[in-house]
């Protein structure tokens, strides 16, 4: 999804003109919200969503929480609804037997990780889920989906773009008004540098009412240092520049970016054209874990991955969070 420009901005003009269908979008939200009692499994259920339509960083979160309740002697198993894939599940996602098509990039990256499943019907991929052996889920998005009790919620944001002009589809990029959203989470992740945590509080601190975790991507060393090398980087995530100006500051020596559409197929006739011209500039192809597992194997030995992971800055809030759902006293 290709976010308009005046998304990003003080409402204006055309935000005030879509206000009409930005409150039909939310009434329409809410209505679902309010439909029925949810399903439960019998097993705590985390649920990783956003407010804002398109990518905040909710796949290196639930990377994180995962290895944090493993560590904390769980056995999580996500759920996700497979965007982009063909799969409608309930299915659990298997390396090397399923690809991104099939499954959506996102959970075959999730799956290296844990016990991933992928469900159009959320409620059931839980049940399947809890049947296999999982003891917590993580809910990968589904925050505005009624299906499924969540035991506890959190909203991720990118603190660089915040919530946008503040408005909702289709007049800015939210799902529904952020007072509303964050009334029904526990806990707020706003993930970036410090200068992009000290304006993103500044604008919405005083919407915040709510434990509010900060927390910043960091890439993995590799073995193969990027300080002086030339490189040709793309990427197709929610905001490709936030990727590119990682590679900035590992000292790469970047010499051209090619922004793609958040899971925009990696084709062969793109793949090789990227080919020619890294050839050509005598540059390195570098990309990110999501983008990876989207490249058809024939081209996976010139693309190198540039691995990040999310550090929360203080798990306080996320330790009492968790000890209350699992039932267990604080492991710090």
């Amino acid at each position: 999804m290709q976010a308009p420009g005046f998304w990003q901005h003080p409402p204006g003009l055309r935000a005030a003109l879509l206000s009409p269908l930005a409150a039909l979008y939310a009434s329409a939200t809410a209505r679902r919200l309010r439909a029925g009692p949810r399903d439960t499994v019998g097993i705590p259920v985390i649920c990783i969503g956003n407010l804002n339509a398109g990518g905040t960083g909710k796949t290196p979160t639930v990377i994180a929480l995962a290895q944090h309740l493993i560590a904390r002697g769980c056995t999580p198993h996500a759920v996700s609804r497979g965007y982009g894939g063909s799969l409608e599940g309930p299915v659990q996602v298997a390396q090397g037997a399923h690809d991104a098509t099939q499954v959506g990039d996102e959970p075959l990256l999730l799956s290296a990780f844990l016990p991933t499943w992928v469900a159009r019907d959320r409620a059931a991929g839980a049940r399947l889920a809890a049947t296999a052996g999982a003891d917590v889920l993580l809910l990968d998005d589904g925050f505005q989906n009624p299906a499924l009790a969540h035991d506890l919620s959190v909203i991720v944001v990118d603190a660089a773009y915040g919530f946008g002009n503040g408005k909702v589809i289709p007049a800015g990029p939210l799902r529904e008004p952020v007072g509303t959203g964050l009334a029904r989470a526990d806990l707020l992740l706003s993930i970036g540098p410090d200068a992009a945590q000290e304006d993103f509080a500044d604008r919405w601190g005083g919407l915040i009412d709510l434990p509010h975790l900060t927390a910043r991507l960091e890439p993995l060393p590799t073995g193969l240092p990027l300080a002086g090398r030339p490189v040709l980087a793309f990427a197709g995530i929610g905001h490709p520049e936030k990727f590119f100006a990682t590679l900035r500051e590992m000292g790469a020596d970047l010499l051209r970016a090619e922004p793609l559409s958040d899971h925009q197929p990696l084709t062969e006739t793109l793949l090789m054209r990227l080919q020619r011209e890294a050839k050509l500039l005598g540059a390195q192809l570098v990309t990110t874990e999501k983008d990876a597992v989207r490249i058809p194997p024939a081209f996976r030995q010139s693309v190198m991955t540039v691995p990040v992971r999310l550090r929360i800055h203080d798990t306080g809030p996320l330790e009492t969070a968790l000890s209350r759902i699992l039932d267990r006293s604080p492991d710090i």
